[in-house]
């Protein structure tokens, strides 16, 4: 027999303390501290759910412990259940919008309200709330070939980066807004680079502007009409420039494309806002990029023979100026010397003609002893006179010491030579004339002069 069933005598209860049934007033009934009776507890859990449910029990305190009653209400277990099942429903609507988002909610799948950041409510299955992310900045790369007004293929590079304004718009009015950017973007730059020439796409405005300036000045020679091969044509003129390009040069194409693929989000009502359109690279295709390469090189091969040519000028410039004047000054006092010259001539030529009115014989003889000396002075021959009496002259070498005096001697023995000739020319000139040997000394004299002559 069980210890707790009925008439177990002094059968001890194993969670007792002491021994006695558990319940009794005697023994050490009092100080039990045992765990509680389960099957008890479930008893009486089980007598109140079946009042609950509206069954009869028992009213006499037998040891089932139940006890006959009235009718039960049947609306109790359910309503406790709906409450229950309200406060799950009503809990599970709580939810939280964080700060860079907001909340589109529909109801019902019609638009209700945006909410902003915070601790918000709404009724489960009947409200739909759709975080959209509004302080994330979004980009992507794409890159496409196409072509341009001019019928030359380009591959352009572009990424965009974009940031969601109007959630709303962004929910409902597109299913894929993000693909639908990529066409927009697709379709902008085929119209941008297709009304665009090749050159204006891969080139800058200022390399532009210089073709455009070269073709116009005419220093590009004419494309004859029998030319076919391109290698015969110059290579500024391969790719010439669009005169009604939509582009002026590379660097406008990436504004120009933001420009208007916002005008195109706009009228599809994306609810997108672009940031920038930036231009990665712009390129021909494969097959022909080596010739675009080596047009490219050969317009810097151009523009750096140009620039070591500014230099070369640049440096020569200032030499030739300096040859130049210093020519003008060389050229002007030659001038004065020549003009000081001819003044000190006719100077002196006035004066010996004052000289001469004074006394004209005398100036006469002076002039024609010094013509006479200054013309015999650049002969190497000496004539001397030994007049009638054929006397003995010693002879003094004159043309010896005047060569040994331009060739050899010291400062001093030049001096003394000079002196020596000097004195010489002062005996001559101061001997006295008579009269027949003045006569036949003036024969000799003009036989002299001519052989000088």
């Amino acid at each position: 027999m069980a210890w707790n069933e009925p008439g177990g005598g002094n059968q001890q209860d194993p969670w007792s303390g002491g021994g006695g049934r558990r319940g009794s007033g005697g023994g050490n009934g009092g100080n039990n501290q045992g765990p509680p009776d389960l099957d008890e507890a479930l008893k009486k859990f089980q007598d109140k759910l079946k009042r609950m449910m509206g069954k009869h029990g028992k009213r006499g305190g037998d040891d089932n412990g139940g006890s006959s009653g009235g009718k039960g209400n049947p609306f109790i277990l359910p309503g406790v259940l709906v409450i229950i099942a309200l406060l799950i429903w009503a809990g599970s609507g709580f939810y939280v919008v964080d700060q860079s988002e907001r909340g589109v909610v529909l109801r019902l799948g019609k638009y209700h309200d945006t909410v902003e950041p915070g601790l918000h409510w709404n009724p489960t299955f009947v409200d739909q709330v759709t975080m959209v992310n509004v302080t994330e900045v979004r980009s992507f790369s794409q890159t496409s070939s196409m072509l341009t007004s001019d019928t030359n293929i380009v591959t352009v590079r572009l990424s965009v980066q974009y940031q969601v304004s109007n959630p709303r718009n962004y929910v409902l009015n597109v299913r894929d807004p993000e693909q639908s950017l990529r066409n927009a973007l697709d379709a902008t730059l085929r119209h941008v680079v297709g009304a665009s020439g090749m050159q204006n796409v891969l080139t800058s405005t200022n390399e532009v502007d210089e073709v455009k300036e070269i073709d116009k000045g005419g220093d590009v020679p004419d494309i004859p009409a029998d030319v076919t091969d391109p290698g015969e044509l110059p290579i500024i003129t391969m790719t010439p420039p669009v005169p009604d390009s939509l582009l002026s040069g590379r660097e406008e194409l990436g504004p120009e494309v933001a420009k208007r693929l916002q005008a195109t989000l706009n009228a599809y009502g994306l609810g997108l806002d672009l940031q920038a359109v930036n231009l990665e690279s712009t390129q021909a295709p494969e097959a022909v990029q080596d010739a675009v390469d080596d047009v490219i090189r050969s317009r810097e091969d151009r523009q750096r023979l140009i620039n070591e040519a500014l230099a070369y000028d640049n440096a020569l410039q200032p030499r030739t100026e300096g040859e130049a004047q210093r020519i003008i000054e060389e050229a002007t006092g030659y001038r004065k010397a020549v003009v000081a010259k001819a003044q000190g001539e006719t100077s002196r030529f006035l004066a010996v003609l004052e000289e001469y009115q004074q006394a004209p014989d005398v100036t006469r003889q002076r002039l024609y002893l010094d013509t006479i000396s200054e013309v015999l002075g650049k002969n190497r021959k000496a004539l001397v006179d030994m007049g009638s009496q054929n006397n003995s002259m010693i002879y003094l070498p004159l043309d010896q010491l005047r060569q040994s005096s331009s060739t050899s001697g010291t400062n001093a023995d030049k001096q003394q030579q000079m002196q020596a000739l000097d004195s010489v020319s002062q005996q001559v000139q101061n001997e006295p004339l008579s009269g027949s040997d003045s006569s036949s000394s003036g024969r000799q004299s003009d036989g002299i002069m001519r052989e000088g002559r």
